[in-house]
């Protein structure tokens, strides 16, 4: 009984350790997941807007493209209010993937807000704004920035505009802010990048000769992609690996020169910034801008009023 006892008690602190290796081994994949994407930014950058002005999403995804921003000129204090990041670009393109397959292109983006702005709490959200951000899940670059805000990656083909609701601070509460004009930053990305963060090449770049010589074989592999062998003009042979995906431009027997392409450059996306302006408006100098209006309004009436008056003095002069 004590042996079978033993090996039952034996068994079951296998199959305990067993799972805690599961649920450990699941956890970091889940947090490897959640890390990955959609800010890379965030793990090597305590500010994604750099002394330059440059937004540091633009180290990985090179080329460069055009983004638009749309803001209010003008807000009041402790009010909700949208921001629109535009990301255009042709809805036919297909991008690499990391697998080598082609297929749609996500996007993404990043609004850096001044200090005291942050992303609207849904309570406060009207349910218009809702509708346009429903299914986007917008997040603070960090806990102590909670100005900047991320979203992406997202299908790209449903998300060409992208909303964020914004909650404006009030100087009355808080100090440290203003009535003054604010920039906004924003930027936006489309497709993926060419480089990874560790700075290692994607997939998603152009292959060049690494010398100058003849093309003497080109060999499809079995597991996709190619093998270019090429004779160099000193007589020494070398291989080019060509990863899956991408669209040979140069065929068996050409003469190459170092650094020419292999291949067709397969980005069809990019990265592009783009700002705005935003006056914090006091409503105190509002209703004072009113109130000269209204005043200023009446006073012309009385002077026009007047001066009828003194016309018809001076006629009835003239009469008499």
């Amino acid at each position: 009984m004590n042996l079978h006892y033993q090996n039952n008690l034996i068994k079951k602190m296998i199959m305990l350790l067993f799972l805690i290796i599961g649920i450990s081994q699941t956890n970091l994949l889940l947090q490897n997941k959640a890390q990955a994407f959609p800010v890379y930014a965030q793990q090597g950058y305590e500010n994604p807007r750099e002394a330059t002005g440059r937004i540091v999403c633009a180290n990985c995804h090179l080329a460069q493209k055009n983004i638009s921003i749309e803001a209010p000129k003008s807000i009041l204090p402790n009010t909700v209010f949208e921001t629109t990041v535009k990301i255009p670009y042709n809805l036919q393109s297909k991008q690499i993937l990391s697998n080598g397959t082609k297929g749609k292109l996500n996007v993404g983006a990043i609004v850096i807000l001044p200090d005291g702005f942050q992303l609207a709490p849904s309570n406060l959200i009207s349910d218009e704004i809702k509708a346009k951000t429903k299914n986007v899940y917008i997040q603070p670059y960090s806990t102590d920035k909670k100005n900047i805000l991320v979203v992406g990656p997202m299908a790209g083909n449903a998300n060409q505009e992208i909303t964020f609701p914004i909650l404006s601070p009030d100087p009355n509460k808080d100090k440290s802010i203003h009535f003054l004009k604010y920039p906004i930053y924003a930027g936006g990305n489309r497709g993926r990048g060419q480089v990874y963060p560790n700075g290692d090449k994607s997939n998603n770049n152009a292959i060049t000769s690494s010398i100058s010589g003849k093309i003497t074989d080109i060999q499809e592999l079995e597991k996709g992609g190619y093998q270019i062998d090429i004779q160099a003009l000193d007589g020494n042979n070398i291989s080019e690996n060509i990863p899956p995906g991408l669209d040979l431009q140069v065929a068996k027997g050409d003469n190459v020169i170092s650094n020419q392409l292999l291949t067709q450059d397969p980005n069809v996306g990019g990265f592009g910034q783009n700002e705005t302006e935003i006056v914090l408006q006091s409503p105190v100098r509002i209703q004072g801008m009113i109130a000269f209006f209204i005043i200023t309004a009446i006073s012309q009436i009385f002077f026009v009023l007047k001066k009828k008056q003194w016309e018809k003095v001076q006629v009835s002069e003239m009469n008499f």
